[in-house]
Order: structure tokens, then sequence, then C-alpha cells
């Protein structure tokens, strides 16, 4: 009663009718030859998923906390013979609910039921993405997951998240790596088909019930000398916000270590007409990393200016410093945020496969003013350990456990709330050819 499935009626007509287009151009004449199968691979990617959120407010909910088992099968193609090849990617994907109930449910692990706050006792969907490849540069139109500043499909939670559209990266000329694509709607990572994208509103940024027909976005990274790289792209979600965006990234040797800096601007306003509100943002961030026999040092501060939040699409991540935290993303108005991390690879002790962080973000001189005024804080510790098994019948198996104490003084009904929050996992990937 409650399952639900990968795709809609409307959605497999449509599907069906894509497939059947690509097709004579996927597989006429050389498409079965050499490079097309010879040069292809599949994966299987298992993932056991367990996440709890412990709230330490008043809120009426006392718990998020969910359990289930993912899927994630990838088949790619080689290419066709010839100046221009032809290929084809189709990936699957699978969720279980192992455990959740009302009460509990909207960890984003598995679809939840508007009405009912019950999760799904399962979801899946297809997702095949054909491309096409030139010299150095390739074209994926269907499901595609670019992963870029402005533009980042969340890997976040059981399944991936990505977006139906056309994405091109060339790398023709060289030392620099062009992308630029066009996205109409998106498969969010605890959703079964494809929506139209809106802005992400946590806290009453923006409006979220309006949409956008389309983003597109365009730009490129530069590989300016050996240890330097200069980044820059164009970002633009229709009638909701454009993004600018500008990155640095420079390594040094520093004694017997590594020195690096990671600078990262982001100017975002309102586009078109504007239907989620004003934006007026200017987020600019420095990170510095210091790394030697396996030890990581990194501290960074990031700057929020202007009239509001900085703008994101729902159901992403933001690839600004704070990026991956656990418990809020730290662009609040008018923000400012410091960051310490601490990471150690045990293989430099000749533990291989064994990697802890230690993580505390620390937020101030926010403004909300209808969740608590001026002047609020937030911050957030993270605790985090993994191990790959390097040897034996489990080899390969990955499991992770990430922890992270959150306190804020923003008002009732704030979206981040005081949490102590719990995720496990264990990942295993199999080649099967």
């Amino acid at each position: 009663m409650h399952n639900l499935r990968a795709l809609d009626s409307h959605s497999l007509r449509r599907g069906s009718l894509t497939s059947l287009l690509l097709a004579p151009a996927l597989f006429a004449g050389h498409a079965l030859a050499d490079g097309f199968v010879e040069d292809s691979s599949a994966k299987l990617t298992t993932r056991n998923y367990y996440m709890d959120r412990d709230y330490k407010d008043d809120g009426a909910k006392s718990a998020a906390r969910e359990w289930a088992q993912g899927f994630i099968l990838k088949m790619e193609s080689g290419y066709t013979p010839g100046n221009v090849g032809f290929g084809l990617d189709v990936t699957g994907l699978l969720g279980v609910k192992l455990d959740s109930s009302p009460d509990r449910s909207g960890t984003e692990l598995l679809p939840v039921s508007a009405s009912s706050g019950r999760a799904a006792d399962e979801y899946s969907r297809l997702a095949p993405t054909a491309k096409i490849r030139a010299g150095k540069s390739v074209l994926k139109v269907g499901d595609v997951s670019p992963f870029l500043p402005s533009i980042v499909a969340s890997p976040a939670r059981l399944l991936p998240q990505s977006f139906r559209g056309a994405y091109l990266q060339s790398m023709d000329i060289e030392n620099l790596t062009l992308n630029a694509g066009y996205l109409d709607r998106i498969n969010r990572r605890d959703s079964t088909n494809y929506q139209a994208m809106t802005v992400a509103s946590p806290n009453r940024r923006f409006n979220p019930a309006a949409e956008s027909s389309h983003a597109a976005f365009f730009g490129g990274d530069y590989q300016l000398s050996k240890g330097l790289k200069l980044r820059a792209y164009h970002t633009s979600v229709a009638d909701l916000y454009r993004q600018e965006y500008f990155g640095l990234l420079h390594e040094l040797p520093v004694g017997p270590g590594v020195f690096s800096t990671d600078l990262r601007a982001f100017i975002s306003n309102e586009d078109g007409s504007a239907k989620a509100g004003k934006v007026d943002n200017r987020n600019l961030a420095a990170q510095f990393t210091y790394a030697i026999d396996g030890h990581r040092f990194t501290l960074g501060y990031m700057h929020q200016s202007g009239d509001t939040a900085k703008p994101y699409i729902s159901g992403t991540e933001s690839m600004v410093i704070s990026e991956m935290a656990m418990s809020s993303d730290f662009l609040n108005p008018k923000e400012r945020t410091w960051q310490a991390i601490y990471d150690y690879d045990f293989a430099a002790a000749g533990l291989p496969g064994l990697k802890t962080r230690l993580r505390y973000l620390r937020g101030d001189n926010i403004e909300l003013p209808t969740l608590g005024g001026a002047g609020l804080k937030e911050r957030e510790l993270q605790m985090e350990i993994g191990y790959v098994i390097q040897s034996g019948t489990f080899k390969g198996v990955g499991l992770k456990a990430r922890h992270s104490i959150y306190r804020n003084d923003f008002a009732a009904g704030a979206a981040f709330r005081d949490e102590n929050q719990t995720r496990l996992h264990i990942d295993y990937t199999l080649a099967l050819w």
C-alpha cells in the first residue's frame, strides 16, 4: 500500500519513448563492435545505512531514526568506433526499508507519505544516460550527476541524487577542463521521480514553493601550473537566482609536508521574475591545510554579506567550506563561520584503510528576523572513523561511523534543531565485469 515505485505511468511512457528514439543511434551499424561492448563495465554497490537524529529541544518530534538497505547497479558501455563514438550508461537504484515508523521518519533515507508520515517499504528507479564522445569531449544526455561548485549532486544518503538534462565536459584544450550543462528536473535522494527545481529554504530564507523551469551552467578549471588551479563558473536557475563562482587552489611543499590554500567566492542575485524572493549574497571563504605523515590540519573562515542567505538548489549540497556538515549548512544571512579539521590516515602508521576525522564549526552574527533576531550563533562538533577491509573474504567492505553534536540559539520553528546525530553505513562495491 505504501510502496513507491520507480516511475509513474507518465514517466514510464516518457522513458520508453526516449529509449526508442535513442536506440537507432546507439545500436545501429557498428554499435556492438569493438569498444561498445569490450570497453563496457558493470558494478554493484550495496549500502546499509542507519541514521539517527536525537533532538535536544522541545519540538514536537523527538527523533528522526531510520535504517535502510540500498543497491546501486551501474552499467557503462564503451563507445562505438569512429571519430564520434556513441555509448549508453544505465543506473538502477533500489532502496529497502529495514526499520522506520511515522513518529521518527524523515531522515531522507526513504520517501515519506505526506499524509501519514509513513516511510515507503521500498523505492526504485531506472536511470539511462546516452553519451557521445568526440576527441576528449563527452556529452551526456539523460540522467546526469554534475559535481561542480554551484551544482552538486548529493551523495549523502542511501541513494545518490541526480538531475535530468544534458552535461558536456571537454578536456580538448591542454590544462583546461570545461563544463557546461542544461538541467530541467531534479531527482531527489529520497524520491523516485523527476521534479521541478526549487531553492533550499531552511530557516524561512526564501519562498520554498517557487519552481524553476531549468538551470544552466558553464565554466571551467584551468591548471595554471603544477600546484595552482583556477576555477570560474556561472550558474542560473531560471526565475530563482543566478550565481558566479571564482576559486583558487594552490599546493606548496613546505618542509616535509604540503601546504594547501583553497579560496572560494560565490556572488548570488535573483534571476528573472525572482519567484523565490530577493537574493543578495556574497559568500567569501579561505581555507588552509598542512599535510604531513598522515596528518592533515585545516583551518577555514567563511564570511557572508548582503541581505540574504546563499542560495542553492533544494535537495543538493553547496560546495562552501562547510560542505558535508551533518546538522546545518552554516549559510544563514550575515553568518561568519570558523572551521577547524584534523584528519589522520593510519596508513602512515602501518594500518592502511583506517581513517579518522575531528571537525568543529562555529557560526555567529546570524540574522533571522522571524527566528530570534540578530547576533545568533550555531556550532557543530563532528567525529568520524572509517575503515576499508584490506584483505580476506570481506576485502573492499567499507565501514564508516559519523557523529555530530549540534546546538544553536534560534527560536522555535527553525529548520536546524539542537541534536545529537549518528550515521552508520557499510558499503561494498562488486565489479561484475
